[in-house]
């Protein structure tokens, strides 16, 4: 069994302008990687692929983890790795094998569903955190935005049984996840943000690297200075800096909140396509980011109950 939820004691505030940065860190960082990850699967296969970036974040973290402390005896260790492979080596196993097959805006669409799953687990699992029509509205006014945002693309797209296969496999790695959030955030406050994702990254790693010596023994891994620089980015922006503010702020904001960022990132990979390769900014692009834009804001001020409750 997981550590019994510790009493629901508010974290010392933090600056407004330290959450906001990590939270734009967040969104920015995994925005970007989208695309890092699709350029990766051309040369590595998917499963050594998403592996190998777990086994290198957890290098890079090993120092820092120490630094921090990571007396949390065996019991609270094994729950951690648990979550790791609720949080990371399911999830990223089926994303990396589902985005061989499906286009990087479907893909970004699918996993928009994020923030909906998100409250319908916390729901279920934290009776602290119940839906109301706000946070409803502001997951929902989000996921048309990203359908709008992607728009133009989808009617382009030829849809056949390994595009619905990879579709699946992404929509259900959404799933794992956000039942992996809502047990960090219930289960994991008392443990340092760093050592969480060290324990995790390292203990995903083996599975995943596991998983394919067994699968993927016939495949070649072309080490172009494309894939190592996906690796090294992924590992660096995409998981030690990301996850670490992630699950500083998981303990900090609503899970409204923390379920746009799904959102957002789509938002941040459609505007490099428009700046850096210079794609065409249609109107679809900007109802899709105004939505997007209102449902963040929205999810900001959702009120976290839906009544106020006597204190004790």
């Amino acid at each position: 069994m997981l550590r019994p939820a510790l009493p629901m004691v508010p974290k010392p505030a933090a600056h407004p302008v330290k959450l906001a940065v990590a939270y734009c860190t967040c969104f920015l960082l995994w925005g970007s990687t989208w695309a890092v990850v699709k350029a990766g699967l051309d040369d590595l296969p998917p499963l050594r692929f998403a592996g190998i970036r777990m086994l290198v974040a957890g290098l890079i973290l090993l120092p820092f983890a120490r630094a921090q402390g990571m007396k949390l005896g065996r019991r609270t260790t094994g729950h951690i790795m648990g979550l790791g492979c609720l949080q990371l080596s399911i999830p990223f196993a089926l994303l990396f094998v589902g985005q061989q097959w499906v286009p990087t805006s479907w893909a970004s669409l699918l996993f928009s569903t994020f923030p909906v799953w998100l409250l319908l687990v916390g729901r279920v699992l934290m009776p602290d955190q119940p839906l109301t029509a706000p946070k409803l509205f502001a997951a929902g006014l989000g996921v048309v935005g990203v359908v709008a945002l992607q728009y133009s693309q989808l009617g382009q797209m030829e849809v056949s049984h390994l595009v619905w296969l990879g579709g699946g496999l992404i929509l259900v790695s959404t799933g794992f996840m956000a039942v992996a959030n809502v047990l960090v955030k219930r289960h994991m406050a008392h443990v340092p943000p760093l050592v969480l994702v060290f324990i995790q990254t390292l203990s995903s790693a083996v599975p995943l690297l596991g998983a394919s010596f067994l699968l993927e023994g016939g495949q070649t891994a072309n080490w172009t200075p494309r894939a190592v620089m996906a690796v090294l980015y992924l590992a660096l922006g995409g998981t030690v800096m990301t996850y670490g503010c992630y699950y500083w702020l998981l303990q900090r904001v609503s899970l409204a909140a923390v379920g746009v960022m799904s959102l957002l990132d789509t938002l941040v990979a459609v505007a490099l396509g428009v700046v850096m390769l210079h794609e065409p900014l249609t109107p679809s692009l900007i109802l899709g980011g105004t939505l997007i834009l209102s449902s963040a804001a929205m999810a900001q001020f959702a009120p976290e109950r839906s009544r106020q409750t006597a204190p004790a």
